[in-house]
């Protein structure tokens, strides 16, 4: 069995376009096939998700719980577990692994309230 070539047909909106215009075109394109990706990352997050982060931060299991759970009490897991930590240690001018165990201890919730 042959495939018919109809290559020409499905190309014909393209052939009196530049380099240019279809390098751009191909980036237009491939905006909207990843934005709709990247809202669903933004407004989608999990405890599972907010877990695999702060693991891949240099936390271990037993400091990323206290951690999640603290982002989930105070209505954070939208801005996400890792910038809320990020951001701590951006305030308190420390690594941020040292303000992820500030927060495992139960310390500067009150500061990630103001950050938000």
């Amino acid at each position: 069995m042959k495939r018919a070539d109809d290559f020409e047909q499905r190309r014909a909106h393209l052939a009196n376009l530049s380099d240019e215009e279809l390098y751009d075109r191909f980036w237009n394109l491939a905006e909207e096939i990843v934005d709709p990706l990247l809202e669903l990352g933004r407004k989608n997050t999990t405890p599972s998700v907010e877990r695999s982060v702060l693991l891949r931060m240099g936390f271990s299991s037993l400091e990323v719980k206290p951690i999640v759970e603290g982002v989930m009490n105070k209505g954070l897991m939208g801005k996400g577990a890792g910038n809320v930590v990020w951001r701590l240690s951006e305030k308190l001018g420390c690594t941020v692994r040292e303000a992820g165990l500030e927060l495992a201890a139960g310390r500067h919730w009150d500061d990630v309230d103001a950050l938000f």
